[in-house]
């Protein structure tokens, strides 16, 4: 990054911004609800270098969408808040390499923030960002997109960013009632077991390298929701996968839970003691990317073998040879984060709930779960047992 600071390049550096064209202080785009519009057209060879956003409010009923050259669908679609890092629509003062925010409101919802983003993105014919604005408000957009254009064409080897968000709401764990790191439930989650039911982040066609994610888990319950391996699979499924890790929080470059604390590769963007149980972590593979071939699959256990029932959603971000279409977010109201009621107890939505991952269970865990409730049962019998007797008494 620093070693371009010295050199002399070829390039003319441009920005496209929400100023007031009329010399006037209304630097800020109105986007009513349900259009779309366009934040910048550049025509290439060029690079995005720095794109600056801030707004009020629609963390998550607002997409950015990116497209490249010639393509027909978009190589990016997300919510503006996890994009940038940021999930449950609530805003939070942090930096990394790649992301930064800054607010005067930290660990609220829908609450005025700065969001910024360095990551590079290269594009040899178009590069088309616009705001998909979903919700049923019209929305307010401050913006700058940074970029620079050149006289030649780019380099064969510089590829395209991508990225795309994910969402279980809840993740259909299989005995969400088992604790974590409880000894009973230590099963046995591996080769096609974990290749079909841990979360996944990621799973693309095509040749390129994997760059990171960020990971938004609503905690249910007030143990911890981690202990996870990360799996991830490099051109196909084999046994065990490339890369095979040992928990959530090892997985973020953290241990022994996850700390408040927001650095370059690695951290916590929100934090879940912050905000009673809400939690958004990230990890940026910027000298260790995940180079692949064909294909890719990035997947996480929630819970030791996918046992719990937490809402989780992610965002992936990675380059490939070609734009390549991403998938769908869910609809607006089946992104709306998990809230809580006047009683401060979980009060999930049925109606906008989208599990789409439920685990298919083994028979060591239908054992398990089976042995769990003869525990309670056995449990809650001595108990009562215990207090007749001393009522006698």
């Amino acid at each position: 990054m620093f070693d371009d600071l010295t050199r002399f390049k070829a390039a003319a550096t441009g920005r496209c911004s929400s100023w007031d064209v009329s010399g006037r202080n209304r630097d800020v785009w109105q986007i009513p609800a349900g259009k779309t519009v366009t934040l910048a057209d550049i025509q290439g060879p060029g690079r995005i270098t720095h794109i600056w956003m801030t707004q009020p409010c629609h963390y998550r009923s607002v997409l950015l969408k990116i497209t490249w050259d010639d393509a027909k669908e978009p190589s990016v679609l997300v919510p503006l808040g996890d994009f940038f890092g940021l999930g449950h629509t609530i805003v939070n003062s942090y930096q990394s390499s790649l992301f930064t925010a800054s607010t005067q409101n930290n660990n609220q919802m829908e609450q005025g923030c700065a969001l910024n983003c360095y990551v590079p993105m290269p594009f040899r014919k178009r590069a088309h960002v616009e705001l998909v604005n979903e919700s049923d408000e019209d929305h307010f957009q401050y913006f700058y997109v940074d970029y620079e254009t050149y006289d030649k064409p780019l380099d064969a080897s510089e590829m395209y960013f991508h990225s795309e968000f994910r969402r279980q709401n809840p993740f259909g764990g299989w005995a969400h009632e088992i604790p974590v790191n409880e000894p009973l439930v230590d099963v046995a989650n591996k080769e096609r077991v974990a290749w079909n039911n841990n979360y996944v982040i990621l799973n693309s066609k095509g040749a390129g390298h994997y760059i990171g994610c960020n990971l938004s888990v609503t905690n249910f319950d007030t143990l911890w929701w981690g202990e996870g391996d990360d799996m991830i699979w490099v051109d196909g499924y084999k046994w065990p996968p490339d890369l095979h890790g040992t928990g959530s929080e090892d997985y973020l470059n953290q241990a022994w839970g996850m700390q408040k604390n927001a650095f370059d590769r690695n951290g916590s963007s929100i934090h879940e003691a912050d905000t009673g149980g809400y939690q958004t972590s990230y990890v940026h593979h910027l000298e260790n990317p995940v180079r692949f071939n064909k294909e890719i699959k990035v997947t996480i256990e929630v819970g030791h073998g996918n046992h719990l029932r937490n809402e989780v959603s992610s965002v992936a971000y990675w380059y490939a040879k070609e734009p390549t279409q991403v998938i769908a977010p869910p609809p607006v109201e089946k992104r709306a984060p998990v809230k809580k009621d006047a009683y401060n107890r979980w009060a999930p939505d049925p109606e906008n709930q989208s599990t789409t991952q439920k685990i298919k269970m083994t028979s060591e865990m239908r054992e398990i779960k089976k042995l769990w409730k003869q525990t309670r049962t056995d449990t809650i019998r001595k108990v009562d047992t215990t207090r007749k007797y001393f009522n006698k008494k």
